[in-house]
């Protein structure tokens, strides 16, 4: 599940065992990601409140696709499964996989294939980004805060990616529930959580 030992919850006490229960608040249980963050709650939470900021500018449509966009790219499965999922009220899972694959989609608007195009790029390697992919984004009807709106969320998303990846967090077994064909296309780094790992651990108990 993780290549470092994270804090049991049955051993969780402080601001830890706060954080597990603001996350099993959130989620119904304690996900893979929040244990990676055990030795360290209070990175959490000031990633918690960065995001918070991050998001406020946006509608949810935008920033889940350049979540995802910037999730995907960076092959970090459980980001990529979450975020992939939650365009769900907005697409069609066929029209998710367009997206994910990058192909033809007339549910998304010019405008929003060129944001998550930019957040791709700024997710792989940020240095080559250029004044010019700025100016396609303006091209578009995007004003300079809302370029910094994509790019703070395209980079705060590799943030949090590369420590789950680097640490070894598992996408949480939940991800089994979405659509095989889509959870396909949305899980393209490392595997989930076999179901005998994760059962749904609750810090109540």
């Amino acid at each position: 599940m993780s290549y470092i030992e994270t804090i049991p919850l049955d051993e969780a006490d402080g601001p830890v065992r706060e954080m597990y229960e603001r996350q099993q608040e959130a989620w119904g249980y304690v996900p893979n990601y929040a244990k990676s963050f055990s030795h360290r709650p209070a990175v959490m939470e000031r990633w918690g409140k960065l995001l918070a900021e991050i998001k406020r500018p946006m509608d949810k449509r935008r920033f889940e696709l350049i979540t995802f966009a910037a999730a995907h790219e960076l092959r970090n499965s459980p980001c990529s499964l979450a975020h992939g999922n939650a365009l769900r009220p907005f697409f069609s899972i066929d029209e998710i996989k367009a997206i994910a694959d990058q192909q033809p989609c007339t549910a998304v608007t010019d405008a929003e294939w060129a944001m998550m195009r930019f957040s791709r790029k700024v997710a792989r390697d940020a240095s080559t980004v250029t004044a010019d992919d700025v100016q396609g984004l303006k091209d578009q009807g995007y004003t300079d805060a809302e370029v910094f709106d994509i790019a703070a969320t395209s980079a705060g998303r590799a943030f949090f990616t590369k420590i789950l990846d680097a640490v070894g967090s598992l996408p949480d077994a939940g991800f089994m529930k979405i659509d095989a064909d889509l959870r396909a296309h949305l899980a393209v780094g490392k595997p989930i959580s076999n179901a005998k790992d994760a059962v749904m651990n609750d810090i109540s108990t």
